[in-house]
């Protein structure tokens, strides 16, 4: 049996999707969320459905029941007091239910940065979950991309009606990037497969060397109209998404994720493309995915 957490999310989905197409998947596929109407009709029929939030013991050691492989990723929730309190609230009853039901493999999704980031915000906390997973022994895979490719797509329609769209990251510097559809392939891949053991991380770097300004010339050329790119400070990126209804705990998790990754390298040039297990390049991804949401 494999337990899904975030069913309804933009990896979480694709990861289920994957699941769902396999013969390979004979054990059953249960499933965890908060509101099982926005789960698609076939997931509803071909999968068991706990509801509720696997931040919840109950629910997870519910959901967990006779389950020995556990695809986990904790959402983001801009609404909370704390970053690391946020990712502890999520991990500890996880860690209780590998300790109590006899969970051989998870397969989470984390970060790169490992050994690296200091004071990260969610990259550290994000890396302080897999340390606390690992501590159990279970069977573990931490998915490692960079920069996601989908942070882009809220920004379509700034890139549709302003020809611009707004990092607080270095334009010149390399930004490494992955498609949410190569993590969903590579957790599934795991998933499926009951001969891996031990505890790694996963890299999972697309092919490109692009830096943000890189990135914008190729999205120009696909999309079919100039297209910049507009930096802006960690201190503005906070102030935005404390208009937009973050904490301030969660607002500065990020301005301090992104004040990390402009000083320290964790999603630079200094980390190997690993193409073999993400090999969706950036210019594939707007054409496949981006274009279509700015033109639909």
């Amino acid at each position: 049996m494999i337990v899904v957490t975030t069913p309804t999310g933009q990896i979480g989905r694709e990861v289920l999707d994957l699941l769902l197409d396999s013969p390979q998947a004979t054990g059953g596929i249960r499933v965890i969320a908060r509101d099982p109407a926005r789960l698609p009709a076939r997931v509803r029929a071909q999968t068991e459905v706990v509801q509720g939030s696997h931040a919840d013991a109950t629910i997870l050691k519910e959901a967990c029941a006779g389950a020995d492989r556990v695809f986990w990723l904790v959402p983001p929730t801009p609404l909370a007091d704390s970053v690391e309190g946020h990712f502890r609230a999520f991990t500890e009853p996880l860690c209780e239910a590998i300790a109590d039901q006899g969970i051989r493999r998870v397969v989470a999704v984390s970060t790169l940065g490992r050994s690296v980031a200091k004071n990260a915000g969610l990259i550290s906390a994000s890396l302080a979950m897999d340390e606390a997973i690992a501590a159990t022994g279970v069977h573990y895979r931490a998915l490692c991309p960079p920069f996601l490719m989908e942070n882009l797509l809220g920004q379509a329609d700034a890139m549709r009606d302003a020809g611009a769209f707004f990092l607080a990251l270095e334009e010149d510097a390399v930004l490494r990037t992955c498609a949410t559809g190569d993590i969903a392939a590579a957790a599934a891949r795991l998933l499926l497969d009951d001969s891996w053991t031990g505890q790694e991380d996963v890299p999972l770097v697309g092919p490109d060397d692009l830096s943000p300004k890189g990135m914008a010339q190729v999205i120009s050329e696909v999309l079919g109209h100039a297209v910049r790119v507009q930096r802006t400070s960690s201190a503005d990126y906070k102030a935005t998404m404390l208009r937009y209804g973050a904490s301030e705990a969660w607002a500065q998790g990020l301005a301090d994720m992104t004040d990390a990754l402009n000083t320290q390298g964790l999603y630079g040039a200094s980390a190997p493309s690993t193409p073999e297990s993400a090999p969706t390049d950036f210019r594939q991804w707007c054409e496949q995915v981006l274009r279509p949401t700015v033109h639909p």
